[in-house]
């Protein structure tokens, strides 16, 4: 974490200090903003948390709801939105509250009594090598208020307004500025139904599976059902079950299914628990079921291990459904690339699935944080308006392989096979270990874009896949020799990185690659760091170039390494100490051997603000790097 560049501050260095422009009577909304934000769930905090950071940017984000979330809905955060939440920084805190998911069990019928279950398997519940981080569970909630903290120490101080939902919105394609008028209604009771209307440049809807701004757009939800009521409850309980405290899939004889998940804080316990099929025509309201079925059910099913709830946290019943929309924006499939997006939606607003797979929360933010940085390019001059057309294509697909595995695991859970009894590891077990990467987090993969390059030159780093998410390694820093990840270098500040990784023998001196590269970025013509950034700008305000070397730390010199590894920043002209990495050779962790990376040639790795892959490129190829850039950024 750096701080103090521009003179010394007392106190809590994640506290910002307050923009000029932050003052307003909280009784009283803003007349226009540039982006209104419908929901406060997860999807909508991660786009206010990324928004709130920049100081020249007006967000109002509403929620019908009285308050914050406090308990109940999602828990499950996978590696991915780990990774994700280490760039916000707030990934430690959350991994010494939460509880770790480190072993996943299965159990079936006893084939000799098949009244009672009998564990069947168990498997590390994450893969050694996909990531550094942990599959963690914590109440949803307090993920929202790690959002909320980042909102409140931003710059903007940016709060939600409660009690307001988006009742209608309207677009003005014609309009100069603000096209978006929105309608906002009250929801406490001593406003109940008032409205008022603000204008906004954009606005995102994160506002759940009914939407209101994807019913303005015309969007719907297109899908099925799986007709089957599943209840869900968070309870503080005793109990024989051995695998209490591990992440558990139960398979009864004929009672159906359980899915047992720990809770953090060491006693509080997640059950999923199998109830009613739903005839076709039927909804869960229909049956009348309450937390006695469900407790009831989930004891005939653990049988013969026995489990006394002796307080209910939270609990709801549910049907599974599979749902998604045609599209995450306004623009009609007639238009696109002729007309820019001003509604988009994130979330449950445009996917919805079971919450079995642990995936809907992670997905939501995921949306967000794909489109956050998109729209602070946009806002702040950085990037043309066409840079939004890129949101629904990448997210849509994502979502789309997320709703197509959901439809097949859903069933794997709540339908056991014949052969199960007989074979040496269930179905469901196997699956199971199959999907684990997808369950991670870690398979959406962008197409070719103006964002994300062609694999012309991947073989030069094979282990960091062009449109995947960049894969993080051990590096030690050149000028303190602290051991961390690379990947820990890229915070959630809107920038994207150039790792050059350099070829064997190179240690910074002159007229070598790295050397050379940084001679360009620097000072030619043609540089995107130069095109791209501003006057009066750091140097890494836009591209922040960083560079990984073979050798072991104490065999360079970081006051020889080239002037842009060693850039002069902030009101003071101090140095920034932390461009440099070397290969982690004491641990035997090599970046270079771990990541396929070509040590001949080296090779420079482009990663987008999200974290994810742009480019692989030659360390020469300048050209090409420039006319990368030169897609989505606009020159200065």
């Amino acid at each position: 974490m750096q701080y103090h560049l521009n003179g010394f501050h007392p106190g809590d260095p994640d506290i910002s200090p307050a923009a000029a422009n932050t003052t307003r009577e909280r009784a009283r909304l803003p007349r226009e903003v540039d982006v209104v934000i419908a929901g406060c769930g997860p999807a909508g905090l991660c786009l206010a948390a990324q928004l709130s950071r920049i100081a020249e940017i007006s967000t109002l984000i509403v929620e019908p709801k009285a308050g914050p979330m406090e308990r109940g809905q999602a828990d499950g955060i996978n590696v991915r939105s780990m990774e994700m939440f280490q760039a916000f920084g707030f990934a430690e805190k959350i991994k010494r509250e939460s509880v770790w998911i480190n072993e996943t069990t299965f159990w079936n019928p006893d084939p000799a009594d098949p009244a009672r279950i009998r564990r069947v398997g168990r498997v590390q519940d994450v893969a050694d090598g996909l990531s550094e981080m942990p599959h963690i569970l914590i109440n949803q909630a307090r993920v929202h208020d790690l959002f909320l903290d980042i909102m409140r120490n931003s710059p903007t101080r940016l709060e939600p307004e409660y009690d307001l939902k988006v009742a209608t919105l309207s677009v003005d394609h014609d309009a100069a500025d603000y096209p978006v008028t929105v309608t906002l209604e009250h929801t406490s009771p001593e406003r109940l139904g008032q409205t008022e209307s603000v204008r906004a440049r954009y606005i995102v809807g994160c506002d759940g599976a009914r939407s209101n701004v994807r019913n303005a757009i015309g969007g719907a939800l297109h899908g099925d059902a799986a007709h089957q009521a599943w209840g869900v409850m968070d309870v503080l309980a005793t109990t024989d079950f051995p695998d209490y405290r591990m992440k558990a899939i139960i398979q009864s004889e004929s009672m159906g299914s359980i899915l047992v998940l720990p809770r953090e804080g060491g006693y509080l316990v997640r059950l999923y628990v199998e109830l009613d099929k739903l005839n076709e025509d039927e909804r869960v309201a229909d049956r009348g079921l309450g937390i006695d079925d469900v407790i009831a059910k989930c004891k005939r099913i653990l049988h013969p291990y026995t489990i006394d709830v002796k307080e209910v946290v939270w609990w709801s019943i549910y049907e599974i459904g599979h749902r998604l929309t045609d599209t995450f924006d306004d623009v009609p499939k007639a238009l696109v690339g002729k007309r820019t997006p001003r509604v988009m939606l994130a979330g449950d607003a445009c996917h919805t699935h079971s919450p079995k797979a642990g995936q809907g929360m992670n997905v939501s933010m995921g949306d967000t944080f794909n489109l956050g940085w998109k729209l602070i390019s946009v806002l702040t001059g950085r990037s043309g308006p066409e840079l939004l057309q890129t949101y629904s294509a990448e997210r849509w697909a994502a979502a789309k392989g997320l709703v197509d595995f959901d439809h097949r695991w859903a069933r794997v859970v709540g339908t056991r096979s014949e052969a199960d009894a007989n074979d040496a590891m269930p179905r469901f077990q196997r699956e199971f270990i199959n999907n684990g990467e997808f369950t991670a987090g870690l398979t959406v993969r962008y197409e070719p874009s103006v964002l994300t390059g062609t694999d012309n030159w991947q073989e030069l780093a094979a282990g960091f896949p062009i449109g995947m998410r960049f894969h993080s390694a051990p590096v030690i820093r050149l000028a303190d020799a602290k051991p961390m990840h690379l990947g820990h270098a890229i915070d959630a500040d809107n920038r994207w990185r150039i790792f050059a990784f350099a070829p064997q023998d190179d240690s910074g001196q002159a007229g070598g690659a790295i050397d050379s590269l940084c001679a360009f970025l620097e000072s030619a013509p043609g540089s995107p760091v130069r095109k791209h950034t501003r006057a009066g700008e750091d140097i890494d305000a836009v591209i922040d170039v960083r560079a990984v070397f073979q050798q072991g730390f104490r065999d360079l010199e970081h006051s020889a390494m080239p002037a842009l590894l060693r850039p002069a920043k902030g009101i003071y002209c101090l140095c920034d100490y932390e461009k440099v990495f070397c290969a982690d050779l004491k641990s035997g962790d090599d970046i270079f051997a771990m990541r396929g990376i070509d040590r001949r040639s080296g090779c420079i790795v482009v990663v987008r603000p999200d974290q994810y892959v742009a480019q692989v490129l030659p360390i020469d190829a300048y050209s090409t790097l420039a006319q990368f850039f030169a897609g989505f950024l606009l020159p200065v």
